[in-house]
């Protein structure tokens, strides 16, 4: 259990940091920036992986893995992860707005079907 220890810490790191940006609320401009810089992040690492394969290598050498490929095995799972969180989180957003866009619709069809019935001179001034 001992064994390799730094990219031990590193993903669980990784992970608890994926939960807690998930937890947090969506809506805000700072929520924004912070994904567009992950992104950003992420991009020149996959660049930086492509065009010095052996810098990969020795990241995960330092880091107590013992092949690049491993350890990008490992980054991609925790990538992995969040972006299924944050699926999910996203469609149970979009649930309850479906929810809720039902309910009013289903409310104003019921008024209108009351206003509807009733007889022109019933209707109160």
């Amino acid at each position: 259990m001992l064994d390799q220890p730094v990219i031990k810490l590193v993903l669980l790191v990784s992970v608890v940091v994926v939960t807690a940006m998930l937890t947090r609320s969506t809506a805000g401009v700072r929520h924004q920036a912070v994904r567009r810089l992950l992104l950003v992040g992420f991009v020149v690492l996959a660049a930086m992986a492509i065009l010095f394969p052996r810098l990969l290598t020795q990241m995960a050498q330092l880091l107590g893995v013992g092949r690049g490929a491993d350890l990008l095995l490992y980054g991609l799972t925790v990538v992995f992860l969040g972006y299924v969180a944050a699926s999910y989180r996203r469609m149970r957003q979009l649930e309850q707005q479906v929810t809720t866009l039902a309910r009013e619709l289903a409310l104003r069809a019921a008024v209108h079907d009351t206003t509807e019935h009733d007889p022109p001179g019933a209707q109160e001034p």
